[in-house]
């Protein structure tokens, strides 16, 4: 089956194609015939399952060949990462007609943005707090909207932007087409499509008997110690088959630091956090996906910007908060039918929370092996050859510890001064000093 199958236009089929994007994943199967009716839909599926183009293509196709200018549909999602994702998607699918895509969220410059917007963007993608930013300075109308999509409904929750999409719900007029995605279905997301969408048909991607984490991903689960944690990456980033590489940690500043750690030992790494501009941090996912850089550092909120299909490994250098958490990181590898490795490392005060993951995900990895860079176990698991070293090339030495590390120099013999020879010379010298004094001291 290919997009044509499913009713897509012969425009958008060739723009997908020019990137061989050529036939449909599950939930773009799904999707796209009920989607091109007008009916509202939940779609709910893992991660990495192409549904994108699912709720994409048929937003694209309804607006028509040339749409009159102004906003007509807008895609709101969770983080800025997914916002520039899903726009890159929408531009490459409409490449081939005079719609246009503008991307709104906060850390860049408004400017940009209005114009963009006042140019007759048909299709806007932001995340709530900037779209209602410029909503309330009456530069950007929502009541002309045909077609509305929520996607990653479940992290707008766990972000606490539930009511910022209420409030944009409220905005756009009610016969308006609505889609909402979601990896999960917790009961506030349930309650607002119950809300704002009308008789909504719900499809599900996969099996729902199928086991909670992607059988195309391979789990290895370590007790590892802090110390260690940057030579044991540095070892599996030299492992059999590595690919592009995300490695999650829980902080900003653990982020920078490991950068830092893994660019010094020779790799290509780049990093993705909140203490970055947002020009930097697109100029690193950008590099990433690119292949400039190999290995990209991040922290939790840019998990779901990273859509890249050829990640083929996945470090959790600090275990996640919970099993949401876990899938949404591990989910950027093992994307579009390709396979996958994830390393978790679980530090000893972390083994509760490791159990309860476990448990909720059934993993059946209920006590991590404890492991350390030297351990036999890590080699062959991860298929690193032996004798590996987590680096590369060689620090240099600083050149203040180059000479440090010199015998210290011979100190030269101080001049004797040519007019003392002895010591009774000295004692003369001495003398004369202290009758000055005297005369000095003396009263006239």
């Amino acid at each position: 089956m290919n997009f044509s199958d499913l009713g897509i236009e012969a425009d958008l089929v060739e723009a997908l194609a020019s990137k061989s994007i050529i036939e449909p994943f599950p939930i773009q199967e799904q999707t796209i015939p009920i989607a091109l009716t007008g009916q509202d839909i939940i779609g709910q599926a893992k991660t990495g399952t192409g549904k994108t183009f699912g709720f994409g293509l048929p937003l694209i196709q309804s607006l028509g060949l040339n749409p009159d200018k102004g906003v007509k549909a807008l895609i709101v999602v969770p983080t800025r990462e997914l916002a520039v994702q899903v726009t890159e998607d929408m531009e490459l699918a409409t490449m081939n007609r005079s719609t246009t895509v503008v991307s709104i969220y906060g850390g860049k410059a408004y400017e940009g943005q209005i114009e963009q917007i006042q140019a007759g963007a048909q299709i806007v993608v932001g995340t709530p707090g900037r779209l209602l930013d410029l909503a309330s300075q009456r530069l950007l109308s929502f009541k002309d909207i045909q077609v509305m999509v929520l996607d990653e409904a479940d992290k707008m929750l766990d972000l606490g932007f539930l009511p910022d999409v209420e409030r944009l719900f409220s905005q756009t007029p009610p016969t308006r087409h609505t889609m909402l995605f979601s990896a999960t279905m917790p009961g506030p997301v349930v309650t607002l499509a119950r809300r704002f969408m009308q008789k909504p048909i719900h499809i599900r991607a996969s099996d729902p008997d199928e086991s909670l984490t992607q059988a195309n991903i391979e789990h290895f689960v370590y007790r590892a110690h802090q110390m260690d944690k940057d030579e044991v990456i540095g070892r599996i980033l030299q492992s059999e088959g590595r690919g592009k590489t995300v490695v999650f940690t829980r902080t900003k500043r653990a982020a920078a630091r490991i950068m830092e750690e893994l660019n010094d030992r020779g790799f290509s790494a780049g990093a993705v956090h909140g203490d970055m501009s947002q020009d930097a941090r697109e100029r690193s996912m950008a590099a990433f996906k690119a292949g400039k850089k190999d290995v990209l550092i991040a922290t939790d909120v840019a998990a779901r910007g990273i859509d890249v299909d050829d990640v083929t490994h996945v470090i959790n250098h600090t275990i996640p908060e919970d099993d949401k958490a876990y899938l949404h990181r591990v989910g950027r590898t093992g994307r579009a039918g390709k396979t996958g490795i994830a390393v978790t490392f679980v530090d000893w005060d972390d083994l509760h929370k490791w159990s309860l993951i476990n448990k909720a995900l059934e993993m059946g990895i209920p006590e991590p092996v404890e492991t350390y860079s030297s351990s036999p176990h890590l080699f062959e698991d991860l298929k690193i050859a032996p004798g590996t070293k987590g680096r590369l090339k060689q620090t240099p030495i600083p050149q203040k510890e180059k000479r440090a590390g010199q015998p210290p120099r011979t100190p030269r013999e101080p001049q004797k001064n040519p007019r003392s020879h002895d010591s009774s010379d000295q004692g003369d010298s001495r003398g004369r000093a202290r009758t000055r004094q005297r005369r000095r001291t003396t009263p006239s």
